[in-house]
């Protein structure tokens, strides 16, 4: 089997439209929260959520395209836009015949399905735009990145909701590692800004009504983002072999199912995750630095993985680093493992561990070392980057530094 080098990255959300303004933000501790401009919030009961704020389409498509777009599908193409930038990738016949995109998105152009709605039930009128499906459907991002780099190798997206993009990561590792293609762009995009979607999510009652603490002892919940992240993956000899800059490395994946409740976590599931993810790795516990924890701020995600956390690792979860970036680009949804795959690999290849920003004070049941409020900096050699989804769907992605 092969080593899997990450060869270029790509961003944009609520810290940034690049991966550099990105990478900033985390070591700076600044949060991308603030009130929502996109939607009228005086119908919702929370007020904040991390936008890309200001964002149109012009500067990266023209009108005709964008109109076929979702926001979702833009972010995932801006995003592998950059990545595929970074990478230096030449493409010739033979690699855009074998090269694979695989994409995660949780709930696709619901943005799109929204104005449908209110055309049809609000307005009263009889029809709705002519392209809604192609807009809504959630591979779209995956098939505009493949018309964007004329690859028509295989291509497809996973939905499993805020794990998405950490199963389409992992399966495009498992592909490149295996020797079925030799180069994938992974990742996910989310756009959930709509009235519509957030009502459900307000109804759920998990949305924090100021800002998003995870592990703090008076945390009040998640705070919804937006945005899409994307890699690119290649064998490790060979992407040494042609001079590219290798940002980290891609050592191990590992999934598992809770089998146990729609909404509610289970330590025993995350932790099955993580330990699978170890022995993809072949890595001890011990050689773990840092976790880019799933860390949700809801009363009932933080505890839960600081306990998955603690059966994984033992007495070495005391020396472990743990924080939660969802503090500062909020929850992404189906991007949100990709963000964190990207600033989990953009700690080892710089040595700052981004911190879990808006802490203000220690939870008993989550007393662990989550780099509060400053970023550290630390030469780590392994990390892991947690993802346990609703539907007790969990990955895990194991990476190492380049």
């Amino acid at each position: 089997m092969r080593r899997v080098a990450i060869t270029g990255m790509g961003a944009i959300c609520a810290l940034g439209r690049n991966t550099a303004e990105f990478a900033e933000a985390l070591r700076e501790g600044r949060s991308g929260i603030a009130p929502i401009e996109s939607v009228d919030r005086s119908q919702l009961r929370f007020q904040n959520a991390a936008e890309v704020r200001g964002y149109s389409h012009q500067p990266y498509f023209d009108d005709r395209r964008a109109d076929f777009m979702d926001r979702f599908a833009q972010f995932a193409v801006i995003a592998a836009r950059e990545a595929v930038e970074d990478a230096g990738v030449s493409w010739t016949p033979e690699l855009r015949e074998t090269a694979a995109i695989v994409t995660g998105s949780c709930v696709g152009g619901q943005s799109t399905e929204d104005i449908g709605f209110q055309e049809l039930y609000k307005l009263g009128h009889s029809r709705v735009h002519p392209l809604t499906i192609p807009k809504t459907m959630a591979n779209a991002g995956a098939s505009h990145i493949s018309m964007e780099f004329g690859i028509t190798g295989p291509s497809f997206t996973i939905a499993t909701a805020c794990s998405s993009s950490g199963h389409a990561i992992g399966q495009a590792y498992w592909m490149v590692r295996s020797g079925s293609t030799d180069l994938a762009i992974a990742g996910g995009s989310e756009a959930t800004f709509s009235l519509g979607i957030l009502k459900a999510w307000e109804a759920m009652r998990v949305v924090s009504p100021e800002t998003c603490r995870p592990f703090s002892k008076d945390r009040r919940g998640m705070i919804l983002g937006e945005g899409g992240a994307m890699l690119v993956l290649e064998p490790l000899e060979a992407a040494r072999a042609r001079g590219a800059r290798i940002h980290a490395e891609l050592v191990g994946f590992g999934m598992s199912s809770d089998a146990c409740h729609i909404t509610q976590p289970s330590a025993e599931g995350a932790a099955r995750a993580m330990r699978a993810a170890l022995r993809d790795a072949g890595l001890a516990p011990e050689q773990i630095g840092y976790i880019n924890a799933h860390g949700t701020a809801t009363l009932a995600n933080d505890p839960t993985e600081v306990a998955a956390i603690r059966s994984v690792f033992g007495p070495h979860a005391e020396r472990l680093a743990i924080s939660s970036t969802k503090s500062m680009h909020g929850h992404t949804l189906g991007a949100a493992a990709a963000l964190e795959c990207l600033a989990t690999a953009l700690a080892l290849r710089d040595g700052v561990l981004p911190p879990t920003a808006n802490f203000t004070e220690p939870d008993p049941q989550c007393d662990l070392d989550v780099i509060p409020n400053h970023a550290r900096r630390a030469q780590v050699e392994y990390a892991l980057s947690n993802s346990f989804a609703f539907g007790g769907l969990n990955a895990v992605l194991a990476l190492r530094k380049g």
